[in-house]
């Protein structure tokens, strides 16, 4: 599956970012999707990232126009992923999914109350992250996010306590052999949601870990898994913002 793409330039906290944009095809308004991209490979550049090539080229073809910031834009692209992991901030990627937010948002042809966001591994992180902080979203789709109960950068706090923020329904979907996030922080992510009062359903996999979509990552790869938990999230989005 190949679909063309358009690389927006932005700048966001004074830094350059690209943000990699699907349309598509038919006519609109479409509904909009945030997709936050996970940290292997992409770091480097999302044009190196197959995986998330795909699963922004997957949505569009599903009829979502499509905006995927560029989440490591204030390192260079050489930087090692160990240093990127340790300086990241949750304030800056905050910001950057809201420029993606809002470049869908303000397209033309975009529903601008019909978007949503879905990330996967780093980006389940990003996704959640984003959310609680933009009252605007509709739906968010979480694929096995970690370290939700940890804070990133200074003066935030650990995203599970902004569970009271979620604006929108949630999707989660987790491999029941991970432990990051393991079995039981998941169930913590659900007792926090429904402590809340947000609308939510997860599900876990049996015989999956971390990783189950990508099927760019062989030892990690879960077939079964990846295409039902894709035929959940498709079934989300579709009720939530089509």
């Amino acid at each position: 599956m190949i679909m063309k793409h358009t690389i927006e330039n932005l700048t966001v906290n004074e830094s350059p970012m690209e943000l990699f944009t699907y349309l598509p095809d038919g006519a609109g308004p479409h509904p909009g999707l945030v997709v936050a991209m996970h940290i292997p490979i992409g770091h480097t550049g999302i044009e190196n990232d197959k995986f998330t090539l795909d699963v922004c080229e997957r949505y569009a073809a599903a009829g979502y126009a499509v905006a995927c910031p560029f989440i490591f834009h204030y390192w260079p692209k050489e930087e090692q992923m160990q240093v990127k992991r340790d300086e990241f901030r949750d304030d800056w990627v905050t910001a950057d999914c809201q420029a993606a937010f809002d470049w869908l948002a303000a397209h033309g042809n975009v529903n601008a109350a019909k978007i949503g966001i879905v990330g996967h591994c780093w980006g389940g992180r990003v996704a959640w992250v984003s959310a609680v902080n933009n009252p605007k979203y509709a739906a968010c789709t979480i694929f096995y996010g970690g370290r939700i109960k940890a804070a990133m950068g200074p003066n935030t706090p650990p995203p599970i306590e902004l569970a009271s923020q979620m604006p929108c329904p949630v999707l989660g979907c987790f491999g029941n052999e991970d432990q990051g996030p393991s079995p039981e922080d998941v169930a913590d992510y659900s007792k926090a949601l429904t402590a809340a009062g947000i609308e939510h359903e997860f599900h876990g996999y049996d015989g999956a870990g971390h990783g189950f979509q990508d099927k760019y990552a062989e030892d990690r790869y879960n077939a079964e898994a990846c295409e039902d938990a894709w035929g959940k999230a498709t079934t989300f989005f579709d009720k939530h913002l089509k």
